[in-house]
């Protein structure tokens, strides 16, 4: 079947199933459990009321139970499991735990993502919040601000692979086709430097890929901020004779702060789930490996299915605070 058809009837079988899901499950609750008719039309219209959302809410608590608590519970469980010779596996407990802790690449992992938890939500958010403000002051802002989160539409492998380029080397004898040699070389360098693959610097490099994806979404959510702060307090300010930068960081950033933290914090948990980019770029050598990618590496190619896990579970109980403490931030400005 040709991939256009086989894309085509995926949507009319999605599409029709899930509008023929909520008639048929409305007809079977008004029609046949809680009909309105009858001396008990009433309640039953008060019962169908009640459980009318659970309806709309039945799939996708499916489809979190099926894809997301499954496999945590399964993940977990296969944390404390070993392979054995001949299939099976057999209960070691905290062994595969111990065996993790005891891999300098888990702790060079743990070391990377503990920087980059440090800089890209420092420097997306900065930058975002910096081009949210100049663009706003400019006429030809939208431009601006389409070309700025124009990375965002890009997968993280595609951005990978556009800032590689950017790292090539080429002998010294050969034209350089890579941005940052042919500037090294044009302002005196004396030999192309392969970038990616210097010590502790080569996480910076990598760092600049998610900055430059993730600054165009701080830019956005920090620009519908700014343009909610009252115009009223920005006058007051400029009639008691504040300054640009006084406007800004003292007026105009105290109002958006509850903003710039969940901005700050949903890049932190992109930033914890890092893998495309190291992979793409360098594997997880040279010293950059990170805790996802050291993860598929125990996963995929070691087939250590038990540390692979374990590792998974440490990702996951360190996004986990963020998720709760975004969820509470939220339900708290709702109410």
């Amino acid at each position: 079947m040709h991939p256009a058809l086989q894309g085509l009837i995926t949507i009319i079988v999605g599409v029709g199933g899930c509008v023929g899901y909520f008639y048929f499950s409305n007809q079977l609750l008004d029609k046949v459990l809680f009909p309105a008719r009858g001396p008990n039309a009433g309640r039953n219209i008060n019962r169908a009321g009640m459980i009318r959302p659970w309806l709309f809410l039945f799939p996708s608590i499916v489809a979190l139970g099926l894809y997301l608590a499954y496999p945590v519970v399964e993940t977990l469980r296969m944390s404390f499991m070993e392979r054995v010779p001949g299939g099976g596996s057999q209960f070691v407990g905290l062994d595969n735990y111990r065996q993790m802790l005891d891999e300098p690449k888990f702790w060079e992992a743990l070391k990377n993502n503990i920087m980059w938890l440090i800089i890209v939500p420092a420097f997306s958010t900065a930058f975002g919040l910096l081009a949210a403000q100049l663009t706003d002051r400019i006429k030809w802002g939208n431009i601006a601000k389409s070309l700025i989160f124009m990375p965002m539409a890009i997968s993280f492998v595609g951005a990978a692979v556009i800032w590689k380029l950017v790292y090539d080397t080429r002998p010294i004898d050969q034209e350089q086709i890579g941005v940052l040699n042919a500037l090294y070389l044009g302002f005196g360098g004396e030999a192309p430097r392969t970038w990616l693959t210097i010590p502790f610097w080569n996480n910076f490099f990598l760092m600049a890929v998610l900055v430059w994806i993730q600054t165009g979404f701080a830019m956005v959510i920090l620009s519908a901020a700014l343009r909610g702060i009252p115009e009223e307090t920005i006058e007051a300010a400029i009639l008691d004779g504040a300054n640009p930068f006084q406007l800004f960081f003292k007026i105009k950033m105290p109002q958006i702060s509850s903003t710039i933290v969940v901005v700050w914090t949903t890049i932190t948990i992109v930033v914890l789930k890092v893998f495309d980019i190291v992979f793409a770029m360098t594997n997880g050598q040279w010293g950059t490996q990170v805790l996802a990618n050291y993860m598929f590496d125990k996963l995929f190619r070691a087939n250590d299915w038990g540390v692979g896990s374990a590792s998974a579970m440490v990702i996951m109980l360190l996004v986990t605070p963020i998720l709760i403490w975004n969820v509470y931030n939220a339900r708290k400005e709702m109410r």
